[in-house]
């Protein structure tokens, strides 16, 4: 290391000491010098002695400029947030009003990124000089890093007032609401209101929105006392639904407010005032009553005043129908099957719900189904907006599904419609959901906000990793100088001042705070936690860390590990959670073979506890040639992993973690079979590994039979005698005897298995959306039988939709004109001598789809099958099968019928 720097500051800083320089005797030019200064010490990399030099001075000369700045930008410079000795500075100058030093040392902080001090400073200095526009500039970037700041975003809306922009006036009044809310400083809440009512009175949704925060905040006489305000403004104008709307929420505050119950009364009357029946309407549901509950009474006099002549309505046994007349007590409907019906109303308002005239249920009685079809399929939007406001205003995507289907779209049409229909949901701004229920979507008044559409996803979201994600797509479509972003990273913030004891949100926390902070530095909430006291404070970290279920958070998370002394240690332990070809990369790269060797040996032996982790270790073995001299033996995972095939298989029947295990099983049977991993060992292996290979796999109950058939024709392909365990050897095929190879099927049957697929996929599995969603209303789903029943049911069918696929890949059409009626095959019938009795049996030979033992049609894969395929007129052949003798001569060789 150089020691020129060294030398330059430590005479400077004696300089400093004897010469008692004074402030007045300070300008810009010094500091810029030493800018040079602190410029060699970079260059020659003596910032961490150049600090010592420094925070030694300080000690005793604790005002020296030259230490103070120094010290202070190379703090900066570490991206450190203390930023303690350049605010030392600038009040010092601040006090003595050197304006043109204190920017110029402001500026100089704010060169490292955005500072609540210096730009809050530096704001003061431009109003000392009298340079608004430059204050105004610097207020704007304040805001926007100090959450907390109201005052000034209050100033900034007059001053876009006074410049006649309405537009920037508003949004800056709308910061400062929901800075004064969180301060509860109701005074400024109820001026900065009475403006946004003058300026932006129709924007109802962000009214609500604001209500219902300083209902929860201060208190629901304040919120009602808000609202009052703004029906003054509907009620003016006779706008009488949002005249409605604003006192329904009044009275929800305040039920027993005698003054909004009378002014809805009066809304109701003008609103219908055309209305045939409004005042027996109003006497009937006693809505100027004071002595009944007003929701109550709101909600009768809602549903008497819907049924009016011209009016629809439905009932649950006769569908839709439209009011023809109303006389007296007595109500005459057209229902589509029952014209002309007449009931009393008093029973009609019981029986019958009132509909809009564009609800859904009545555009589908109205209009032809090739009309709604072609609305649903070129307006989506249009589609999506009907629906949700025909149930309240507030439908989920289940709702909107039975809607289309399959009365209007086929499940088929559905898929890609939903797709686009999801994405409207998210992107447009005239759709937003509820707050409290993500899935619920809702059609705006006014567009919402980006910002405000994540918000409310944030918050609806129940889970601590949703609200994660939710935070992520915040700041992927929003900048975080948006009031919501504070709320949202006040929470994560609030987990970490909270904390007990360290668990996955704790630890989420911290890794997401930090990770957003390095992005944002002014957001940093100098908490003083630290990950390696997070990390000894935690009892297991494999636990801990399988719970992280946010893949960038659990990234972050090894990458801090890595810093640690103990992180090949705790690499290791975590391995069996992650699987993550990280850790074995960064333990080879750090000289760590053993630790890995002992890790993959741990997983090979203890398979049966480490499932996923065996699976991973069988697949990376053919990629990294090491493992192979750790003692690990191919032919052992292999064995292993029949063993882990015939677990599973027993476990799914027992019904133990039947999801978990039918993915292991998934995972044992690609590996082996549709990857033929095993075959191709068995290509090459000795007749010993063959021979303790097969007889595992033939032991497996569960398996598919014709997998063990195939890698028996194989098996006799390589090794004509092999002689297989409980069975006598085979002899060699007689010359032109055929082996069989794939999977020959009938074009009958093949349409057959694409027929019952294309049932399971169009028919049952739709049926079992049905059933899982009708289950998870039941409530509770760990104790929700009809739901797990469903959820097990949905399994199977998937299941057996991957196998009929797989099955119908790999099958081959037979053509029934190339039979080969020389020797026993495909599409054969074979009349046989039973030489053992002397009668002659008849059989057809095809395949295992079309076998048929009953009725003597053999599959060519079964172990009867196999023993004849092949033999020609007139040959004798000999065998057993489970103890039973078959000794026959065949007879005869003709055409099957196919």
């Amino acid at each position: 290391m150089s020691t020129q720097s060294v030398k330059a500051v430590s005479e400077l800083l004696n300089e400093e000491k004897w010469t008692r320089a004074t402030l007045n005797s300070y300008g810009i030019n010094n500091f810029q010098e030493l800018d040079a200064v602190i410029a060699d010490v970079i260059d020659d990399g003596s910032e961490d002695e150049i600090r010592e030099i420094c925070d030694e001075h300080l000690k005793h000369t604790k005002n020296s400029i030259i230490a103070l700045y120094i010290a202070g930008i190379l703090a900066l410079r570490r991206q450190l947030v203390d930023d303690t000795n350049l605010v030392m500075i600038i009040n010092i100058f601040t006090d003595n009003r050197k304006w043109n030093i204190v920017e110029y040392l402001c500026k100089r902080i704010l060169e490292f990124g955005e500072n609540k001090f210096a730009l809050r400073t530096l704001a003061d200095c431009y109003d000392n000089k009298n340079e608004d526009e430059n204050k105004i500039e610097i207020w704007e970037r304040l805001i926007k890093v100090d959450y907390e700041e109201a005052d000034i975003v209050r100033q900034l809306a007059e001053f876009k007032e006074e410049e006649k922009d309405i537009e920037g006036a508003i949004d800056y009044y709308k910061k400062a609401i929901h800075r004064y809310i969180n301060k509860k400083m109701f005074t400024n809440i109820k001026e900065i209101w009475d403006k946004l009512v003058e300026y932006c009175p129709d924007e109802t949704d962000f009214f609500f929105n604001v209500d219902k925060k300083i209902e929860k905040m201060i208190s629901p006489e304040r919120a009602s006392q808000l609202l009052e305000d703004l029906y003054g403004y509907y009620r003016e104008a006779e706008d009488w639904d949002k005249s409605i709307d604003i006192l329904k929420r009044i009275l929800d505050y305040d039920p027993k407010n005698v003054w909004a119950r009378k002014e809805i009364t009066e809304c109701y009357r003008h609103k219908y005032k055309d209305h045939s029946q409004l005042a027996e309407y109003i006497r009937v549901s006693n809505l100027t009553q004071s002595w009944r509950n007003v929701h109550d009474a709101i909600a009768d006099f809602e549903k008497h005043i819907s049924f009016d002549a011209g009016n629809f309505v439905c009932h649950r046994s006769w569908g839709i129908g439209r009011i023809r007349a109303i006389d007296g007590d007595d109500i005459t409907i057209d229902f589509t099957r029952k014209r002309g019906h007449s009931m009393s109303l008093k029973m009609a308002v019981n029986a019958l719900s009132s509909l809009q005239r564009d609800h859904i249920w009545v555009l589908k009685v109205t209009k032809s189904k090739e009309e709604l079809r072609t609305m649903v399929k070129e307006d989506p939007s249009k589609a999506l907006r009907t629906i949700i406001k025909s149930f309240d205003n507030a439908a989920n995507m289940k709702q909107i599904k039975a809607e289309l289907v399959p009365s209007i779209l086929t499940p088929s049409e559905w898929s890609s419609w939903s797709t686009n229909a999801r994405k409207k949901l998210k992107e447009d701004t005239s759709f937003g959901n509820l707050p409290d229920k993500i899935d619920v979507f809702v059609v705006r008044e006014q567009p919402i906000s980006v910002e405000e559409k994540a918000f409310n996803r944030f918050k609806a979201v129940k889970s601590f990793f949703g609200k994660v994600a939710a935070l992520r797509d915040f700041i992927a479509s929003a900048k975080p100088e948006s009031e919501y972003f504070s709320e949202m990273f006040s929470y994560f913030v609030n987990i970490l001042k909270a904390y007990a004891s360290v668990n996955e949100q704790v630890i989420g926390s911290f890794l997401l705070v930090e990770q957003i902070v390095e992005d944002y530095p002014y957001l940093n909430p100098g908490l003083g936690i630290r990950f390696e006291d997070l990390v000894e404070e935690t009892e297991d970290i494999m636990s801990l860390y399988s719970r992280i279920e946010d893949s960038e958070l659990a990234k972050r998370f090894l990458a801090e590990l890595k810093a640690l002394d103990e992180w090949p240690e705790y690499y290791v332990k975590i391995f069996p959670t992650s699987l993550s070809k990280y850790i074995i990369d960064e333990l080879y790269a750090a000289g760590h073979d053993d630790l890995v060797q002992s890790l993959l040996t741990d997983i090979m032996e203890k398979y049966r506890d480490n499932r996923e982790a065996f699976i991973w270790l069988a697949k990376y073995y053919e990629n990294d040639p090491r493992v192979a001299g750790y003692g690990i033996d191919y032919e052992k995972i292999l064995i292993n992993m029949i063993h882990l095939l015939d677990i599973t298989f027993r476990e799914i029947t027992n019904r133990r973690d039947v999801s978990n295990n039918r993915k292991l099983n998934r995972q044992a049977q690609n590996f082996l079979f549709k990857e033929k991993r095993l075959e191709n060992f068995l290509m090459q292996a000795d007749e010993d590994s063959i021979h303790r290979l097969y007889t595992l796999v033939s032991d497996v109950k569960d398996l598919d039979p014709s997998i063990s058939i195939e890698l028996k024709h194989k098996i006799i392909e390589r090794f004509p005698d092999f002689k297989f365990f409980g069975e006598p050897a085979h002899t060699a095929a007689a010359p032109g005897r055929v082996r069989i190879k794939g999977l020959i099927v009938t074009a009958a049957s093949y349409q057959r298995k694409q027929e019952e697929l294309r049932h399971i996929i169009d028919v049952e599995i739709p049926e079992n959306s049905k059933e899982i969603g009708t289950a998870s209303d039941l409530g509770d789903l760990r104790e929700n039988a009809e739901y797990k029943a469903a959820k097990e049911k949905q399994e199977l069918l998937n299941l057996n939709v991957s196998r009929l696929k797989d099955d119908l890949d790999k099958a081959q059409i037979f053509d029934k004109n190339q039979v080969d009626t020389e020797q026993v095959s495909f599409g054969t019938r074979v009349e046989l001598l039973d030489n053992n009795t002397g009668k002659i049996e008849t059989y057809s030979f095809f395949g295992p789809w079309e076998s048929d033992p009953n009725n003597n049609v053999i599959s060519y894969q079964s172990p009867f099958g196999m023993k004849l395929w092949g033999l020609k007129v007139d040959e004798h052949v000999e065998f057993s099968i489970n103890e039973n003798h078959y000794d026959y001569t065949v007879k005869s060789i003709t055409k099957g019928e196919f």
